[in-house]
């Protein structure tokens, strides 16, 4: 069956010669004219090599990697570059795999040197969110899920009450250098942005270790496949969550040729179970931007605690190792406070070493650092750690609800483990706010009173008001003296110094150590108590506590328990997902690696109407090659007529050589679904021939899947490989008369197409030269259905009519559909344009 005319505006029916391509065919004797399809955007020859490239799913836009491990985003219009994202040391330099996140503003992309995943706002290049995975990503599909039902809307209308109950989390600090930028813009909900629309949407990782990783919202994992044959080449999980299609490609031993092989698995548990796994994903996803906040404000935590208060310690430290005299340090001190004087040794370090100047600047850089520490414990990570207390006690009570969540793995002890270790945290944060607060009190008096002594000690004017010091004040600093100024021979063994007057700093430093000096509890009466009560000590009602331990030593521990249990359902839903369907394909050639397997077909595509899974693939055979049509239903149980059918494409559109060369086939280079009902292919004339074009055409399926291909249904021989049963596929001839074009001066190899947008853009076989096309040709395909059987028996009458029709345009009559009254003048003004 020919290929059908285009629809030309107002859903008419638009002969071969109207149609914006194909060529017109002429009357013997005159030449033939041709007027291109798919109107050309763009050129661009690009410096480095191009590895991937992948339409955005909403708008003009498409990304690309390149050999060097960029990432790119360029406009349609002109091939104009948006952005380009360099490879970096952290991140990683060899991106192996791409997708969209299918609402267009997420791109994500998997590295495979620092085996890492990156999400990317589309706007700007820079990091969202990145997880690291175990083995390199070969493939990566986002998918999104369709299904409408009444459970679901319900749901999406009552989303998450949180943000009425729980207080909006604080932006961190825009001054600090590490943080990301999620948590740094001000007033915007960046983790909801993060997710995206309410609707479950899916990253599906595929590598070449045998698993494949499913994340939802690109974020949490929900499921990890394990026992997958080979090396991944392409997969896709149908949007119906039903089914996942896999292609690997299987090495049976060193010698031979690998296999590519064809897997369905069955995930029917992810479709049952729909609204408990969008819920419990989305309380996870949250859960892990939580602990992702509460970790950048303990970064910035960090920043802000500076190394000069370091100064005291090592200061005083120098100071003992220098000295002549007996005295203790504190002893030095206390003979200033009481007497007013100083030995001449402490007057060397406090006035040459330590200076009054240093003393001022040491005392407001204290006061600004504790002071921003406390604010970020009190606003950002209390409210955080609250947020995770609320989001994790929700979904204790969906574990607890076992009917609807127990078979996707929920546990509640792990969750009950995981509340326990957030409260740990908060009792740590909040010792952390009592060691600021006295030491700001404590540092406070003591330098105040250090000061006054030194500018006596130069005999400098003394301000009046500095003058005064109170008995109170006096017992005050003799206080910290006794604390804070005894040398402690073992803390020098430990830490390379005698003293640790600064407390704040060892609750920041990520070490498993035990604190220097950790809070003193003696006297503290319900310490005593629940130490002295046996059944209280193990009460579930009260945390735990490690007095001995930094705030960052419980944050990890946090953290893992917190990992530890939403790592389950991973594995529960992972364990539910079975291999339905094994198809060995073909036997792949070696390949030479010089073209990355990102473009090479297999191609995956589903089809999310009629639920169907396809596969596109050529088998090498006599140099000509055919595309290959391998489609599945989405549900397992449910099998699809014309399993498999091979498309031969010839063209009788030889003007250009002599009457004499009859037929010319094509070979098909690449193979991309526009749409659920057309095939954008690169052809290649077959190699015999002189002209050898390339040709980008469109190939509608309803010229596949004709009634004549109805009844060739293929009988399968499961025993053997595909490309072995080449001969008895059903094999249907498509000759290509419209709806083509012949790309000049370019040797295009592949292909990579979005029909939402109607956009493709071409590649050729150097990775460098890139061609962008319009592909509206204005084809409504309302009418694609009933119009299947009509042949080749209107080809004459519509000439004529188009004949008549250009010489009179007002009234022009088509074949095939109504006529609309109020069509003409436009109809004539299409002519004219």
């Amino acid at each position: 069956p020919a290929l059908k005319p285009a629809r030309s505006h107002r859903g008419r029916r638009a002969g071969p010669g109207s149609m914006p391509g194909g060529r017109r065919e002429a009357p013997q004797g005159t030449t033939a004219t041709a007027m291109p399809a798919f109107r050309q955007v763009g050129e661009k020859q690009l410096p480095q090599e191009i590895i991937f490239m992948a339409w955005s799913p909403k708008r003009d836009l498409i990304a690309l990697a390149n050999k060097v491990g960029e990432v790119l985003l360029h406009r349609l219009a002109n091939f104009q570059r948006v952005w380009s994202l360099p490879p970096s040391e952290t991140t990683g330099k060899e991106v192996t795999a791409l997708a969209w996140r299918p609402d267009g503003k997420i791109l994500a992309f998997g590295l495979a040197d620092t085996k890492r995943v990156i999400l990317c706002d589309v706007e700007k290049p820079e990091s969202l969110h990145s997880f690291s995975v175990d083995a390199p990503i070969t493939y990566m599909h986002w998918m999104e899920v369709t299904e409408e039902s009444s459970v679901l809307t319900s749901f999406f209308n009552a989303e998450d009450e949180s943000n009425l109950l729980l207080p909006k989390l604080p932006a961190l600090p825009k001054n600090f250098s590490t943080t990301a930028k999620i948590f740094s813009e001000e007033k915007s909900d960046e983790i909801m942005k993060l997710m995206g629309d309410v609707r479950l949407n899916a990253l599906v990782l595929g590598n070449n270790s045998g698993f494949i990783e499913i994340y939802a919202y690109g974020m949490y994992k929900i499921a990890t496949v394990t026992g997958v044959a080979g090396s991944c080449l392409a997969l896709c999980l149908s949007s119906d969550l039903k089914s996942l299609s896999v292609i690997t490609k299987v090495e049976i031993s060193p010698e031979s040729e690998p296999e590519i092989t064809y897997f369905q698995f069955d995930t029917s548990l992810l479709s049952t179970y729909l609204p408990e796994v969008t819920r419990m994903a989305r309380k996870f996803t949250h859960i892990s931007t939580l602990l992702q906040y509460i970790k950048l404000s303990l970064t910035c935590m960090c920043e802000a605690w500076e190394e000069i208060l370091m100064q005291m310690d090592s200061r005083l430290t120098k100071f003992v190792q220098e000295k002549n005299t007996t005295t203790s340090v504190q002893d030095e001190f206390m003979q200033l406070l009481l007497w007013g004087k100083a030995s001449l040794e402490l007057q060397g370090l406090l006035m040459s070493q330590l200076t009054v100047k240093g003393l001022k600047k040491l005392g407001q850089s204290m006061e600004s650092s504790y002071s921003s520490i406390q604010k970020l414990v009190i606003s950002h990570l209390q409210s955080g750690s609250e947020a995770l207390l609320y989001h994790l006690s929700e979904l204790k009570g969906m574990a607890l609800w076992k009917q609807k969540y127990e078979s996707l793995g929920l546990d509640v002890t792990g969750i009950e483990e995981a509340i326990t270790a957030v409260g740990s945290f908060i009792l740590k944060a909040n010792e952390l706010l009592q060691v600021i607060d006295s030491s700001m009190k404590n540092f406070k008096a003591f330098f105040r009173w250090l000061y006054v002594a030194m500018l006596r000690m130069s005999e400098d004017h003394v301000p009046p008001e500095l003058n005064k010091m109170t008995q109170k004040d006096i017992t005050f600093v003799a206080d910290f003296l006794t604390e804070h100024f005894n040398e402690a021979p073992e803390l020098y063994n430990r830490k390379g110094k005698y003293f640790n007057v600064e407390r704040v700093g060892q609750y920041l430093k990520d070490e498993d150590d035990d604190l220097v000096s950790p809070p003193n509890t003696e006297g503290n009466q319900w310490f005593n108590f629940l130490q002295n009560g046996s059944h209280l000590k193990e009460s579930p009602l009260l945390f735990p506590y490690y007095p001995q331990k930094s705030l960052h030593f419980v944050k990890r521990r946090m953290e893992g328990v917190i990992d530890q249990c939403l790592q389950k359902p991973a594995d529960v839903i992972g364990k539910s997902i079975h291999q339905a369907v094994c198809v060995p394909l073909y036997k792949a050639p070696r390949s030479e690696d010089s073209t990355p397997q990102l473009f090479k077909l297999p191609f995956l595509w589903n089809d999310k109407t009629s639920n169907l899974h396809y596969v596109l693939f050529t088998m090498l055979e006599n140099s000509v090659s055919k595309i290959y049509i391998l489609r599945r239903h989405t549900d397992i149980s449910r099998s699809a007529n014309n399993g498999i059918i091979a498309v031969d494409f010839v063209s009788f559109l030889n003007n250009n050589t002599s009457e004499s060369s009859g037929v010319s086939f094509y070979s098909c280079l690449d193979a991309h679904f526009y749409d659920n009902e057309t095939i954008t292919v690169v052809l290649a004339e077959n190699p015999k021939q002189e002209g050898k074009e390339r040709i980008l055409a469109q190939l509608p399926l309803s010229s596949v899947y004709t009634k004549e291909t109805q009844e060739l249904e293929f009988s399968w021989n499961s025993g053997q490989r595909l490309d072995e049963q080449a001969d008895d596929i059903p094999t249907c001839t498509v000759s290509i008369e419209n709806q083509w074009r012949v790309l000049e001066n370019m040797k295009a190899q592949y292909v990579a197409v979005n029909g939402i947008r109607k956009v493709s853009c071409v590649l050729s076989s150097n990775f460098r030269h890139v061609r962008v096309f319009e592909m509206d040709v204005e084809d409504d395909g309302e009418a694609e259905e009933e119009e299947e059987d009509e042949t080749a028996q209107y080809a004459g009458v519509e000439q004529e009519e188009l004949d008549r029709s250009l010489d009179n345009p007002d009234n022009s009559v088509c074949v095939g559909a109504p006529q609309p009254t109020d069509a003409t003048e436009e109809h004539e003004s299409n002519l004219e344009t």
